[in-house]
Parts: structure tokens; sequence; C-alpha cells
């Protein structure tokens, strides 16, 4: 019998069978994805406060609470009856996805600095996925507004036009900027989610009309 190359984490994936089995937990059979998203999201921005905490003991749990997420929703597609993957799909179309993202590194392309990745990035994207239309078309309208904000702008045909900062703003500058701006958006009666969520739109608008 061949030894496992990850034999943790092919116990846990038994644990989660366990789990979801006939004598296993009422709750984890009861899940849908519906019902656990909630609990992706907390557990990534759990991760999130533990990275940027610098606590390497919480980082790693949080990690495994995420990792475990990814193995529940897994489990859960396995059983459905329509269109089922597993665990091996999803890692299957994962490594597809980064091998055909990475032709600088698996194929002939050339692109030895990370600028010319960068450059290169989007491109490969689009090669995988033909049938979209816009550039903006897949873009997780869920994200927060500033982060939505972030990858619109990387995709704008031409950068908006605003108030430069100072070359030496540094992050802890920037971040009271922005806190300040909400600060008195508050103070006004003005929502500063809904209100840049509602810019992002236009910009997308603008760009598409002008292309």
């Amino acid at each position: 019998m061949t030894e496992s190359r990850h034999p943790e984490l092919d116990a846990l994936i038994d644990v989660m069978a366990t789990l979801r089995g006939p004598d296993g937990c009422a709750w984890d059979r009861e899940q849908t994805h519906q019902s656990l998203l909630k609990y992706l999201v907390e557990e990534s921005h759990e991760f999130i406060d533990a990275v940027e905490s610098g606590d390497r003991e919480n980082m790693l749990e949080e990690l495994g609470d995420v990792l475990y997420q990814v193995l529940f929703h897994a489990d859960l597609a396995a059983a459905d009856p329509d269109h089922p993957f597993d665990i091996e799909d999803v890692a299957r179309v994962a490594r597809s996805k980064m091998v055909g993202r990475h032709p600088h590194v698996f194929g002939d392309v050339v692109a030895d600095t990370a600028d010319e990745v960068s450059a290169n990035w989007e491109k490969w994207k689009a090669a995988e996925k033909p049938e979209r239309e816009s550039k903006f078309d897949g873009l997780p309208k869920g994200l927060p507004a500033l982060a939505l904000a972030d990858k619109v702008i990387g995709k704008l045909s031409e950068s908006p036009t605003s108030e430069a900062l100072p070359s030496e703003t540094t992050s802890d500058e920037l971040g009271d900027l922005l806190f300040g701006i909400v600060a008195a958006a508050r103070e006004q009666g003005l929502d500063a989610e809904a209100a840049l969520r509602a810019a992002v739109r236009r910009a997308i608008s603008g760009d598409e009309a002008a292309s």
C-alpha cells in the first residue's frame, strides 16, 4: 500500500466523512452550501486578523478552519445528484488553472519579473474564459467596496482622475485619511460603502460605453 504524502489531510477528510455520515453529527448532515457561507466568510476574516496581528499559532488554527470549510463544501458537492464533484475535482481544476496562468513556468513564455507576470496575467485569465464578453465579468460583486474599487481601477481603460497623494504618504497616513473620510460621511448622513460602490458601477458603465 502506497504511503500517503499528506496523512493529516487524508485524516481530516475522513473526519469530515464520519461527521457527515449516517452515524455522525445531525448538524453537519443538515448543512447546505448556502447555510455555510457565513462561516466561510467568518473564518476567512479570522485568518486575516491572525495574519495582521502576526500571531503564528492563531494563523495555523484559522487557516485550518478555512481548509475545513473548503472540505465541507466539497463533501456537500460530492452528494449533489445533478452535478457532483469532490475535493479531487477541486484540486484538479485549481491545478489546471494555476498551470495555465503560469506559462512562463510550465510553458515557453518569457516573463522573468513580477511586473512582466502582472502585465500578462489578465491576458492569460481571458484565454481561459473566452465566453466572457466584458473584462469586468467574473468580478465578485460581493467584495467590500474598497477592494472592489481597487480591482475595477486595475481593469479600466483609463485610470480615473483624482487628487494625488503626496509621494511620501505612508500606509498609516492613508488609513487615517480614509478613516476621516468615512467619519465625515457619517456626520453628513452619507453611506461611504454605498457611495463608493455606486462610483464603481458608474466607472464600469462609463468604461464599457467608451469601449
